[in-house]
């Protein structure tokens, strides 16, 4: 259970000129980020339609719930509140953040539906607003090739490699790119549901389906890295993980620290026994767990079609990162038939490996990838939107260390 999360919203105009606060209101979500809900409960209880830009402060240190302000843009006059507070401005804010950029980006996506022929059905729909995306969903009239909603996703530049990606590669299990500018994204609708709740069957297809689209990748990491992703490969995570490490040091416990230091001391001798290992590096998805796949909700292994989701995290490095993410969010009951699954797919891949070993060994180092990754958000993004990820560095490194303690005899 998650405190209730209660909605305060800041009003400007176009022009950022602010208009006035609404008095607060319950959301029945409690994950910030959502904000279909926020829109809604503005229409229904104040009248007022709204685009959320941002947050502007939280009661609680970290999400979910608590009193949420959001600063949101209003198309004309409207009655609230004075609000005397004071609007800043930073040069690492989003272009959905600020008054104009949402609407700019609905008319590119406008734009490229009127060359596709298609016809909106209504207004789009906001679902999420923060530093990682901004989300819409657009009706459109009848059932076209690409269903009856398109959705527009825009990304901030540290993912802006999620479009050049989808778009080589397309034919695959990825959802259909209708267009692409910059961090903007027109998405075609994928049937179906999030399939965080699988189990059985369908985590081996999950599994099955990533390293078949990472066979295609090998001894292509020069492509990959041409698209804009980032290098995960050794030594370069090496000193990424060292980096980090030693700014996150003050987070953490003396015993953490320890087992870090001397976790950082080893890595290169680590890296090199992975390599030995004999998987070769490839295209990581770097988010890869089941709620980040869609399909049908009768879902269970075999034939049924599967879309891999969300591949602004993607980056280069040893295809066995994925592997972390992943088991660490289904049942552990169900963990040693999945893993032992994925091993077997890339003894296939790569005749003479040992991935046994290899998932061994970057136990710790994916968790200290995942540290890397959160240290790069918090770098790109103003500092209000650092309640979503303040904690998660420190997190994911005491997880590093607690794997390698219980690596020793």
């Amino acid at each position: 259970m998650h405190p209730a999360r209660v909605a305060t919203l800041v009003l400007v105009g176009g022009d950022g000129a602010v208009a006035g606060a609404l008095p607060p209101f319950e959301v029945d979500t409690p994950w910030w980020q959502e904000v279909e809900l926020v829109v809604r409960g503005a229409r229904e209880r104040h009248g007022v339609d709204v685009t959320v830009l941002r947050i502007l402060a939280s009661e609680l240190p970290r999400p979910p719930g608590g009193s949420v302000t959001y600063l949101a843009e209003v198309a004309g006059p409207v009655r609230a509140a004075p609000w005397d507070g004071a609007l800043d401005d930073h040069p690492l804010r989003l272009p959905w953040a600020r008054p104009g950029g949402p609407a700019r980006d609905l008319a590119w996506a406008g734009s490229i539906l009127a060359e596709r022929g298609l016809r909106s059905a209504g207004p789009g729909q906001q679902i999420r607003s923060w530093n990682l995306s901004s989300i819409w969903r657009l009706p459109v009239e009848g059932q076209t090739v690409w269903g009856r909603a398109m959705w527009l996703k825009a990304v901030p530049p540290f993912f802006g490699h999620e479009g050049p990606m989808l778009e080589r590669l397309q034919g695959g299990p990825v959802p259909t790119l209708l267009a692409h500018d910059g961090g903007r994204l027109l998405l075609a609708d994928i049937p179906g549901e999030d399939l965080y709740t699988a189990s059985g069957p369908a985590l081996l297809d999950m599994v099955t389906l990533l390293v078949n689209l990472q066979r295609a990748w090998i001894d292509r990491s020069d492509e990959l890295l041409a698209l804009g992703l980032p290098d995960w490969r050794a030594p370069i995570l090496g000193r990424a993980i060292a980096s980090v490490v030693e700014r996150t040091a003050g987070e953490l416990a003396p015993g953490e620290r320890a087992a870090l230091a001397g976790f950082v001391a080893g890595l290169d001798e680590r890296l090199a026994a992975v390599a030995a290992c004999g998987v070769p590096n490839t295209l990581v998805h770097g988010d890869f767990y089941p709620g980040n796949l869609r399909g049908p909700a009768n879902l269970r292994g075999g034939a049924s079609p599967l879309v891999l989701l969300d591949w602004g995290d993607c980056g280069v490095g040893h295809p066995l990162l994925d592997q972390s993410a992943f088991l660490g969010r289904i049942a552990p009951e169900e963990v040693p038939a999945v893993a032992a699954h994925w091993h077997r797919a890339w003894r296939a891949a790569a005749p003479g490996s040992d991935p046994d070993r290899a998932s061994r060994l970057l136990e710790p180092v994916g968790a200290a990838r995942g540290a890397v990754c959160y240290r790069a958000f918090l770098d790109g993004i103003e500092p209000s939107e650092h309640p979503y990820h303040r904690d998660d560095p420190a997190a994911c490194l005491r997880r590093a260390a607690a794997l390698v303690a219980a690596e020793r005899p």
